[in-house]
C-alpha cells in the first residue's frame, strides 16, 4: 500500500452542486466536483467526481473517482474507479482501475504495468484531439 502525504487528504478544491465552472481548473491536492464543470482539470492529487457531477473535460490526476459524467479523456497517475453511477465517454490512461458493475466506458482503455508502458501512452496522448470532437452532445446537469 502506497503511503499519502498529509497534504493528500486535505481538501484544496471543491465545486459544490449547482455550481457551474467554464475554464480550467488547476488544483494541488484533493479535488471533489459535483457541479458541472466545461474545461480540463489538472490536479497534483485526488480527484472525486460526485454522481450528480457533469464535465466536459479532459481530467489528470494521481487517484481519480468517478461517480457522474465525463465527457473527455481521464489519465490517473496511480488509479482510477469508476462507481456502478460513473460514465466515462473518452479514453483513459492509468496504472490500476476498478470498474463497478454497472459503470459506463465509451473510449479506449491503456492499463500501464510500468514506466515503460506509461511513457509510451503519456507520449501518444494527446488531449487536443479528444472524444468531444467526436461525440457533440450537450450535458445537461440533473436536478
Amino acid at each position: 500500500m502506497a503511503v499519502h502525504k498529509r497534504k493528500d487528504f486535505l481538501l484544496n478544491t471543491i465545486v459544490g452542486p449547482g455550481t457551474k465552472v467554464n475554464g480550467t481548473i488547476e488544483s494541488a491536492g484533493f479535488t471533489r466536483i459535483d457541479g458541472s464543470v466545461q474545461g480540463d482539470i489538472h490536479v497534483k492529487g485526488r480527484v472525486a467526481i460526485g454522481e450528480k457531477a457533469r464535465l466536459k473535460s479532459n481530467i489528470r490526476g494521481t487517484s481519480i473517482t468517478v461517480g457522474g459524467v465525463i465527457y473527455g479523456n481521464v489519465i490517473a497517475s496511480e488509479r482510477l474507479v469508476i462507481l456502478a453511477t460513473g460514465l466515462i465517454l473518452g479514453d483513459i490512461i492509468t496504472r490500476r482501475i476498478q470498474a463497478d458493475e454497472g459503470c459506463l466506458i465509451h473510449g479506449k482503455v491503456r492499463v500501464c504495468h510500468d514506466d515503460e508502458q506509461w511513457d509510451r501512452a503519456m507520449a501518444e496522448q494527446q488531449d487536443d484531439q479528444g472524444p468531444r470532437a467526436v461525440f457533440p452532445v450537450h450535458l445537461k446537469q440533473s436536478s
